[in-house]
């Protein structure tokens, strides 16, 4: 920092870059639009909540004139700790007026990858969390694993509608074999739409989706997850913000992208994670 510094509201310059890094932000995340959001009123404390119910069943019948015996009806607590991240970077006036390209809409544009790309791991993060898991580090993700982690939700009568997360190498080996080595799709919907755009959709009862913000806790691994949308929460208590702060002397403006949020397993039994390769063989 230098030995002078004066702060600014620079409107002109935030309001691009905020309108730039929302909406990419928006766009590029992933993860919780598939989670289960909340929201953090503000004074509310860093910790946040959320009752957890177990399910309740109905053993037997009851007959008519018959007094129902009293349920207890007990709650476990899942708490979401706000957390801060955050990028910074420093503009110079020269870049900022006689750069060729737009500087203020290239920064909101990382910015927001940044920022979606840190809502995104830190959930995946969670996947390892959940208490069934189908394959090994070296296992490549079949369709069959599909299958028995919808069956493995089912049985467990985990509320859908059920959503899977994988890193793209890690479901290539499922577009293989779905396509016959992408050579003879077999005649259907899932094949041809695998062979023709790349993207699987729904197979087994699960909407698939593919993001490279993953977790590889090793190199050429990647912990993928099966899930409910109650599987996991997010707390988002500033999604995006931005300041700048100036430093005359360096002719130049400190611009800070940053948000606080917080993630948490919430039910880890409704979610299954399939380990496996995430190299392309």
């Amino acid at each position: 920092m230098a030995n002078e510094t004066t702060t600014t509201t620079l409107n002109d310059l935030i309001s691009p870059i905020v309108q730039e890094a929302m909406f990419v932000a928006s766009e590029t995340a992933i993860m919780p639009g598939l989670v289960k959001q909340f929201t953090v009123p503000a004074n509310a404390g860093k910790v946040l909540q959320v009752p957890i119910y177990s399910a309740q069943t109905i053993s037997s019948d009851v007959g008519e004139n018959s007094d129902l015996s009293n349920t207890q009806i007990s709650t476990d607590k899942a708490d979401i700790t706000l957390t801060e991240a955050g990028i910074m970077t420093t503009l110079t006036d020269m870049a900022r007026n006689h750069s060729v390209s737009n500087v203020v809409a290239d920064l909101g544009k990382l910015f927001g990858e940044a920022i979606a790309k840190r809502h995104d791991r830190a959930l995946t993060g969670l996947f390892s969390s959940f208490s069934s898991q189908i394959g090994e580090d070296s296992d490549e993700v079949e369709v069959k694993d599909l299958f028995e982690a919808y069956a493995t939700l089912k049985a467990n009568a985990v509320p859908g509608p059920y959503v899977g997360v994988f890193n793209p190498k890690a479901i290539y080996n499922v577009k293989k074999a779905l396509t016959n080595t992408f050579v003879n799709p077999n005649a259907s919907n899932v094949a041809n739409q695998a062979m023709t755009e790349g993207f699987i959709g729904r197979i087994a009862g699960i909407d698939i989706f593919e993001t490279s913000n993953v977790v590889e806790p090793s190199s050429g691994v990647a912990i993928n997850a099966v899930f409910s949308r109650d599987a996991l929460g997010v707390a988002i208590a500033d999604q995006l913000k931005i300041e700048t702060q100036r430093d005359a002397s360096l002719r130049a403006d400190e611009i800070v992208a940053s948000t606080r949020y917080g993630v948490s397993v919430l039910h880890n039994s409704y979610g299954v994670q399939l380990k496996g390769d995430a190299t392309i063989n």
